[in-house]
């Protein structure tokens, strides 16, 4: 274990590395930038094709850029400028030559996610231990999206351990949300929510087990798609836990538009990876009925959902109706199972191989419910649970904090065999009961959390974690933002009312520092998920569109952050 001198001693050469390289950024001119960042990857693409932007004058631009974003709110951790600017001249010469484009993302800067392997660059999640050994090899996504004419340019920060929705730790710090630094941008993809935001990168790529893709997307109202496990290959993409397989990661886009993840689909979809470990199903192109079905909810029956929250989903559902789509509310009585399953496989080990990369790194705030219950005698975490269902009222909470412990193989194998039996009962009681095309429902119960939230609030995540147990592809779509006129919680709320957990709402909603502030968190971005069965990413990506057109001009996309005034 690396002591604490070695420690620092690594953050501050990192970090050092980090502002040497940012250097080599010019100034952002919005006279000479703006034309460049204000346009999707789509639209990058295709005026490089009529031959009247060049590579190289586009990725200047989000360089720029991309270093006022990290100015603002600490969102990248490697920066790979000049290996971009060596990539941008390549692709001009090769066009000018041939004028064929290399492929579907000719001239896009991209930036990914920390965990992603690039050759000679390293991929340390936020660990120091992991810190100064540089890939040997780039993913097999990073190497598919170079293949396609991607320019990386900017790797980004997660949480410590990726396993919250908070993006900090102690290699490179806190990134904040680009709408209001008091507030995280959520995780674990947080950086690349945050860096597209604030258009500083064209288009991004996260990985995805618990609502890492779409938590940080409704933080930072942007698009995102959680595709399938199978759908996109996680080799070369680092893992806290590798080999575990009872709930798999999935890997997908983060964009400022719908056509943009759909690009991204196109492309990437159908690939095979060297160890042929993901499914080669190419895209295949969705023709919808003009008349689409969609069930809704606004909560998880777990804790009451936010008005705004609330809100998001009823205007999403108003849009599709006045379209001439059929919106039908319903309930489900398995999103409590799934969390209790998906809690018990990922405390199988105790978060033993988790925890085991921090070496001498100071375990963050964000983790500390999360890893309590295995951290406990049983007999203390027993008689926590008996407190929090007798005196506390709170039989939830009580149920989910006693499967935080280490598991037999056997008690390991029945879980596994409940998550099956979860996604098999959720295709009969949801999808083959109703008929729906696709579910709209709240990305969280909270627009947002405060910096510190998730130390008693992680169990939030429970409303994305139903899709990552039962597998199903779920893009993300921004909707609204929070008005204190509109979004105040009605006078009349009981926290635990209806079987609700009343320790999570009192800390959401009452006491001298709830979580939940309209008029702290005015203007901050809300969105949805739009949730489809699993293999139907495409239909998903299609009914995107058609939620995307029905909300109308709202404010989100290319152009809709500016810098804040000081």
């Amino acid at each position: 274990m690396r002591s604490a001198q070695q420690r620092n001693s690594i953050i501050t050469s990192k970090r050092n590395a980090r502002d040497k390289a940012l250097g080599f950024a010019g100034l952002y001119i919005v006279n000479d930038h703006e034309v460049y960042t204000k346009a999707t990857a789509s639209e990058i693409v295709q005026r490089i094709a009529k031959g009247e932007w060049t590579s190289s004058e586009v990725l200047e631009a989000y360089i720029t850029r991309s270093a006022m974003a990290q100015a603002e709110v600490n969102c990248l951790t490697e920066v790979l400028y000049e290996d971009a600017r060596k990539r941008a001249k390549e692709l001009d010469t090769e066009f000018a030559s041939t004028k064929t484009l290399r492929g579907p993302f000719h001239g896009v800067p991209f930036s990914v996610k920390d965990n992603y392997e690039i050759e000679g660059y390293d991929a340390t999640v936020g660990f120091t231990a992991w810190a100064n050994n540089p890939g040997k090899k780039d993913a097999c996504l990073v190497a598919q999206l170079r293949a396609a004419g991607a320019i990386i340019f900017v790797k980004t920060n997660v949480p410590q351990t990726m396993f919250a929705f908070e993006c900090s730790n102690p290699l490179w710090g806190r990134t904040t949300n680009p709408w209001n630094n008091k507030y995280t941008c959520g995780g674990s993809s947080g950086g690349e929510g945050a860096l597209l935001a604030m258009d500083g990168s064209a288009m991004g790529v996260g990985s995805d087990i618990g609502g890492s893709l779409r938590i940080p997307a409704s933080y930072c109202g942007i698009y995102s798609l959680k595709p399938t496990a199978e759908r996109v290959s996680s080799i070369g993409a680092q893992a806290t836990r590798p080999g575990f397989e009872a709930l798999r990661s999935c890997h997908g886009p983060l964009a400022r538009s719908v056509q943009d993840c759909e690009l991204f689909c196109k492309t990437i979809f159908g690939q095979k990876d060297s160890s042929h470990q993901n499914i080669p199903m190419p895209y295949q192109v969705v023709e919808l009925p003009s008349k689409l079905r969609f069930g809704y909810y606004l909560s998880d029956g777990m804790v009451e959902s936010s008005p705004v929250c609330k809100r998001a989903v009823l205007e999403t559902v108003s849009a599709l109706r006045k379209q001439g789509h059929e919106c039908i509310e319903f309930t489900s009585p398995l999103n409590a199972s799934a969390m209790e399953v998906f809690l018990g496989l990922a405390s199988s080990d105790g978060y033993k191989k988790m925890l085991s990369h921090l070496d001498s790194d100071p375990m963050e705030d964000s983790l500390f419910l999360v890893t309590l219950g295995p951290r406990l005698p049983s007999f203390v975490r027993n008689l926590a649970c008996w407190i929090a269902k007798t005196f506390l009222g709170d039989s939830l909470f009580s149920r989910f904090f006693s499967v935080g412990r280490v598991k037999t193989v056997s008690e390991f194998t029945d879980l596994t065999d409940q998550r099956n039996k979860i996604t098999a009962a959720w295709y009969e009681q949801i999808w083959d009961k109703y008929g729906f095309d696709g579910i709209i429902a709240p990305v969280q119960s909270l627009p947002v959390i405060p910096h510190g939230g998730s130390t008693y609030l992680a169990p939030l995540a429970a409303a994305t974690i139903m899709y990552n147990v039962v597998d199903s592809p779920v893009g993300t779509i921004p909707v609204t933002r929070v008005s204190p006129d509109t979004d105040q919680l009605s006078t009349d709320f009981v926290a635990g009312a209806s079987g609700r957990s009343k320790v999570l709402e009192n800390r959401m909603y009452l006491g001298k520092n709830p979580a939940y502030d309209p008029k702290a968190m005015e203007g901050m971005p809300v969105g949805v998920q739009l949730v489809g069965k699993k293999w139907e990413d495409e239909k998903v990506l299609a009914m995107m569109h058609v939620v995307d057109e029905a909300l109308g001009p709202r404010g989100f996309g290319p152009g809709s952050w500016n810098p804040r005034k000081t």
